[in-house]
C-alpha cells in the first residue's frame, strides 16, 4: 500500500514505524504537521490507502479523516484518553502499560480501535520508555492494525462511550517540595516528566527545567542542597538521601528565545564553586549503584564499557572522558571488550546544545568532532583484542560510525539506525568514508548518506551495516550481550582472529581518510553562512529552519 504518515515531529517513533513498514514493502510518504493546510494538500497530493498518525499532537481535520481511514497511535492502552497518557502512568507507578491503535474521529483517542498492544514499565525515565517498551508495542500494534487494513475484511471494535479523558499533566502536578518528597517521589516525578517537559523548579536564584532523574544511595545533606557534581549533573539532597539530575533548562523569559537543554553544570556554570565533585569509580568490581555516564567491568574475561549519554550527544568533553576510560579497558586482560550495552541510545554523535551554547559555535564544533575521530581511531585501532558494539538503542551521525568501528556490532531488534550527517548540513567525519564502504560496498554506502532515511535493524542486518540482531525486551538487552560476548571470548577462533587484525589494520590508511573528512568539514564549520549553523540552531531551539536551508528535509519527505 501507499501509507502517508502524519507527524508533529520526525521523532524517534515516526522514524520506526516509517522503516518497519518500508521493510514490509510498503510505499511511504511523511507529513510534518504544523497546521492544517499542509495535511489537506499532502493527501490531495499522495492520494494515500492509508493514513496513519504515529506522533500527532493536533486533530487531523474532519474532512480528512471523514473521506480516508486515519489511524492515530495512542500511549496508552484502550480505554486511555488524554494528551499525557504516558505522564500519569509513569508518575503513578504503573507496572504494566500499551498501545491502541485507534481510527480519527471528532473525539479525542474515542474512535473505533483497530489494534492494540500491552507492555511493561520498568522503572526508568518516560522518553527512555517511549523510545523502547512503547516503541516495540507501538509497532506491533501498527502492524497489526496495516495488516488488518489491507485485508478489507476487519471491522473495528468501538469504545465504550463516555470514558473519561485525563486531563494535561501540568506543572502543578509535578512540582518537588524539597523538604517533605522522598527521592523515590523526586525521581519519579522527574521521569514522568523526561524528557519533556521537565520538572519547574528554582535554584541558585534562577527558575529551571529538571531534566532526568537518578537516586543516589550514599549521599545526602540537608533537603533542596545541592551536595555534589559529576559528570555533568548535580546532586540534589532529599528527605532520605539525594538524586542526581543530568540537565537543566532555563525558563523561557516573556518575550525571549527558545531555550534548551545543557548539560546541568554547564547550565549553572560559575555558581558552583562550593559544590564538590564526587567522581564514582571507573571499574565496579562489586555492587556499586551510584549512577554514572561512564563504568566498567569484567565478567568471564571479557571487558564491558558502558556508557550512557542524555540523548545519545556526546560534547567534547564526554568524548574525552569516554576515549580515557576506553584506554583503561584496553590496559585490562581481556580477549572480548564490549562498548555500550545497557537500554536507550548508543549515540548519536556530536553534541548540537553544548555546541549552541558555546561562545563560539564553530571552533567548539571544531573541537567535538576532533574528539569523536579520536574516539573512533581508538576502536579502530585496537588490535590486541576483539570489540564489539552493543547497540540497545537508537543511533546516529558519528553514533553510527563509533559502533561500525568495532569487530562486531550487535543491535537490539528495534533500534532505528540513521548513517547519514546531510540533513544536518554535514559531509561527515568520523572515519565514515573508511566504514561504512567497508561494511556494505560503496553503492550502498553513497545511497544511505544520500538518501538519508532511517533504517531498522533488520535492514541495517540484512545490508551486512550490523552482525547481529538480538530480540529480546530492552531490560534483557544487557544480560543477552553478556552471555553472547562470553561465548565468543572462549571460542577458540577468537584468538585467530585477533591475530589477524593487525595486518589489516596495517594496510588501511586511516589518516588519509580522517585528513579528507575534516578537510570539508572544517569549511563548514568556519564558514557562518553555511546551512549547518541554522539547521543546528533550529533543532536545538526546536524551530523551523529557514526556507532557504539547503539540506533541511522537505515536510514531505518519501521512504
Amino acid at each position: 500500500m501507499h501509507i502517508l504518515l502524519l507527524a508533529s515531529a520526525f521523532n524517534s517513533l515516526t522514524q520506526r514505524v516509517q522503516a518497519e513498514l518500508r521493510d514490509r514493502g510498503h510505499s511511504l510518504a511523511v507529513q510534518l504537521v504544523h497546521e492544517d493546510g499542509p495535511v489537506r494538500e499532502a493527501v490531495r497530493q499522495e492520494r494515500p490507502d492509508l493514513v496513519v498518525a504515529p506522533y500527532l499532537k493536533s486533530a487531523i481535520p474532519d474532512d480528512v479523516w471523514s473521506v480516508h481511514t486515519c489511524l492515530i497511535v495512542h500511549p496508552g492502552p484502550v480505554g486511555d484518553r488524554g494528551p499525557s497518557s504516558l505522564d500519569w502512568a509513569v508518575h503513578e507507578g504503573a507496572d504494566n502499560w500499551g498501545v491502541t491503535v485507534l481510527q480519527a474521529n471528532a473525539e479525542m483517542d474515542a474512535g473505533d480501535v483497530w489494534a492494540s498492544a500491552s507492555c511493561s514499565l520498568p522503572p526508568v525515565g518516560k522518553s527512555d520508555l517511549y523510545r523502547n517498551e512503547i516503541s516495540d508495542a507501538a509497532v506491533e500494534a501498527v502492524l497489526l492494525a496495516v495488516g488488518r487494513f489491507a485485508s478489507g475484511t476487519y471491522t473495528p471494535t468501538p469504545q465504550t462511550p463516555g470514558a473519561g479523558c485525563r486531563p494535561l499533566f501540568r506543572q502543578s502536578l509535578r512540582r518537588i517540595d524539597w523538604q517533605s518528597d522522598s527521592t523515590a517521589t523526586v525521581v519519579r516525578k522527574l521521569r514522568a516528566a523526561d524528557s519533556q517537559p521537565g520538572v519547574l523548579d528554582e535554584l541558585l536564584g534562577g527558575e529551571w527545567f529538571l531534566h532526568g532523574g537518578h537516586p543516589e544511595p550514599r549521599l545526602g545533606g540537608r533537603p533542596g542542597a545541592l551536595v555534589a557534581t559529576r559528570d555533568g549533573a548535580i546532586c540534589r539532597a532529599t528527605t532520605d538521601g539525594a538524586v542526581w539530575i543530568p540537565e537543566l533548562r532555563p525558563r523561557r523569559a516573556p518575550g525571549g528565545p527558545a531555550t534548551f537543554k545543557l548539560p546541568a553544570t554547564s547550565a549553572l556554570a560559575g555558581r558552583l564553586s562550593a559544590v564538590p565533585e564526587r567522581p564514582a569509580p571507573l571499574h565496579r568490581t562489586g555492587h556499586d549503584d551510584t549512577w554514572s555516564e561512564i563504568s566498567y567491568r569484567e565478567e568471564a574475561g571479557t571487558g564491558f564499557l558502558s556508557f550512557s549519554f542524555r540523548g545519545g550527544a556526546m560534547s567534547t568533553e564526554q568524548c574525552q572522558r569516554l576515549l580515557h576510560a576506553y584506554r583503561f579497558a584496553c590496559s585490562r586482560p581481556t580477549s572480548v571488550l564490549v562498548i555500550g550495552g545497557g537500554r536507550d541510545f548508543f549515540s548519536n554523535g556530536i553534541h548540537l546544545n553544548v555546541i549552541e551554547a558555546s561562545a563560539d559555535p564553530g571552533a567548539e564544533s571544531w573541537a567535538n568532532i576532533n574528539a569523536m575521530d579520536d574516539l573512533v581511531e581508538a576502536v579502530l585501532t585496537t588490535t590486541d583484542r576483539l570489540v564489539v558494539s552493543a547497540m540497545a538503542g537508537n543511533a546516529a551521525a558519528g553514533g553510527v560510525m563509533l559502533a561500525l568501528a568495532a569487530d562486531e556490532v550487535w543491535c537490539r531488534a528495534g533500534a532505528v539506525l540513521n548513517p547519514h550527517y546531510r540533513l544536518m548540513g554535514l559531509y561527515g567525519s568520523e572515519y565514515w568514508t573508511y566504514t561504512l564502504p567497508r561494511r556494505v560496498g560503496a553503492a550502498a554506502a553513497d545511497r544511505l548518506v544520500q538518501d538519508a532515511l532511517p533504517v531498522s535493524s533488520a535492514a541495517a542486518h540484512r545490508l551486512g551495516l550490523i552482525d547481529r540482531v538480538i530480540a529480546c525486551a530492552p531490560r534483557s538487552f544487557d544480560s543477552e550481550v553478556g552471555a553472547l560476548a562470553s561465548r565468543l571470548a572462549a571460542l577458540p577462533a577468537t584468538r585467530s582472529r585477533i591475530n589477524a587484525k593487525k595486518a589489516e589494520r596495517d594496510r588501511a590508511d586511516l589518516a588519509a581518510f580522517r585528513e579528507a573528512e575534516l578537510i570539508r568539514m572544517q569549511r563548514i564549520f568556519a564558514d557562518p553562512h553555511h546551512p549547518y549553523h541554522g539547521l543546528r540552531r533550529a533543532f536545538v531551539r526546536k524551530e523551523r529552519p529557514a526556507s532557504g536551508a539547503a539540506a533541511q528535509r522537505s515536510p514531505l519527505s518519501r521512504g
